[in-house]
This record gives C-alpha cells, sequence and structure tokens, in this order.
C-alpha cells in the first residue's frame, strides 16, 4: 500500500515530497481525505499509478535476470552436458528450459525449430528440466542417456520424437523406441539409472532454482530471461539481442 502511495504522489504531484512519518494523526486523516477525494475526481490517476508500479516491477526484475545470467554464464552457455545445436558460430544464442510433458512445450517446439533454420545464425541449447511428474522424468532421462552414449545426433532425434508423439511413456515404449532408432537399448535403458545422468538433471534443476525458473518452457536470450514463450515469439527478442552485442562491441 506504501507503494501504491508513492507512486500515486509521483504520478499525480512528481515534485511533491512528503514525510508521512512526521504528520501528526489529525495531519493524517486529513492528507487522506484529500487523496480520497483527488481520486475520486481523477480516477485516472490510480491507473496511472498501478502502471507506474508494474513498470518499475518489470523493469526490477529484467535487472535482476541480467545480473543472475552474468553470474551464471559458465553453467548456462558452457555446462559441458547440454545438447548445443544450430550455428555453433552464431552471433546469438538461445537457452531452452524443456520438458517433454510439457503442452506448451510441445506447441512452440515448432516455432522454435523454425527460428533456428530460418535465421541461421543462431546457437541454440536445451536443458532438460522434467518438473511435471514421472513421465517427464523417464523422458529426460532417456534423452539425456541417449546423448551420453549415442551421441548428439542421436538426442536431437530424440528429442524431435518426444515432442511429436502421442501417448505415454514408459520403459518399455522407451525401449521399443531405442530399437526402432537403431540404438543399444539394453545400454541406454540401464544408463538412465546412472549417476552419470542423474548428475545432468540435478544440475539442470540447481540452474533453474538459481536463475528462478519454476516452468517450461522458459527461455535465455542474450542477458534477457523469458519464463514462458511470449506471444510475438522469440524472433524479436533475438533481433533485440543482436542489436545489443553490436552496440556493446
Amino acid at each position: 500500500m506504501k507503494s501504491l502511495i508513492a507512486a500515486l504522489l509521483l504520478t499525480a504531484t512528481p515534485a511533491l515530497a512528503l514525510d508521512l512519518g512526521a504528520m501528526s494523526d489529525s495531519e493524517k486523516e486529513q492528507f487522506g481525505a484529500a487523496v480520497r477525494a483527488y481520486l475520486m475526481e481523477n480516477p485516472q490517476v490510480l491507473i496511472e499509478a498501478m502502471t507506474e508500479l508494474e513498470q518499475r516491477r518489470v523493469a526490477d526484475e529484467a535487472k535482476n535476470d541480467s545480473a543472475m545470467i552474468a553470474q551464471l554464464q559458465e553453467q548456462i552457455y558452457n555446462d559441458g552436458h547440454s545438447w548445443v545445436g544450430g550455428n555453433p558460430e552464431g552471433d546469438v544464442t538461445v537457452v531452452e528450459f524443456i520438458d517433454y510433458r510439457c503442452g506448451v512445450c510441445r506447441q512452440v517446439f515448432p516455432h522454435v525449430e523454425e527460428t533456428v533454420a530460418n535465421d541461421g545464425n543462431v546457437r541454440i541449447i536445451f536443458k532438460d528440466l522434467p518438473i511435471l511428474g514421472q513421465e517427464s522424468d523417464l523422458a529426460a532421462r532417456f534423452a539425456i542417456a541417449v546423448k551420453q552414449n549415442e551421441g548428439d545426433a542421436a538426442y536431437k532425434k530424440v528429442h524431435d520424437h518426444f515432442f511429436t508423439m502421442r501417448g505415454n511413456v514408459t520403459v518399455e515404449g522407451l525401449k521399443a523406441t531405442a530399437e526402432e532408432m537403431g540404438f543399444d537399448a539394453d545400454k541406454v535403458i540401464t544408463a538412465m539409472s546412472s549417476d552419470a545422468v542423474t548428475d545432468v538433471l540435478r544440475k539442470n534443476a540447481q540452474l533453474a532454482d538459481a536463475l528462478q525458473i519454476a516452468g517450461t518452457p522458459s527461455f535465455i536470450i542474450g542477458d534477457t530471461l523469458m519464463r514462458g514463450m511470449p506471444q510475438s515469439g522469440i524472433v524479436p527478442v533475438i533481433e533485440q539481442a543482436r542489436e545489443k552485442a553490436k552496440s556493446d562491441s
């Protein structure tokens, strides 16, 4: 409430500075009545004040996100275990936190693929973050085990499969998928419960927690963190990051 009053005062009378704590009870009562009367006559001021508060909140959040990204550069961009694709020499890197059972992730999958392909100068990194239950965990473990045992191309094949498949994720189904794709099915299934796979999931979860990411999809593009997919997609954010990098160089 105090922040709203401050925003009201800033919006209505920018030059006004009041020490509310120094007022007597009578003065506070008169001041409250004056504010109420003013708002009743000028209700648009309340909207302006709420807009001002929201703009400040968004700006503060963006500043905090940028600081966190700067502090966690190595874990975000060079963790040594995440799949890296697109143009390895691209001038902009897109990092996506994914859950294969996430409906929104599935919806934005074509947009992400098309954006990377059409741009041609984007490096993309996927970080498996299974947060939606057992099937999410099974799918993530399978994808990571495939990457560790069959390589990056195999991981991407599995990644695309999970975002286009129908039906539930089961161990039996994963074994059949591995056999159909020509992998060593027994080796991959066994590796799913290995310390190496668990360690990747643990590190991804710790990074997400440090970045205050609680849902998927979430994106890091330049110094911008997006918790969810913006309505305009990721193309404008990529362009902003590209222009900022040019101006900073």
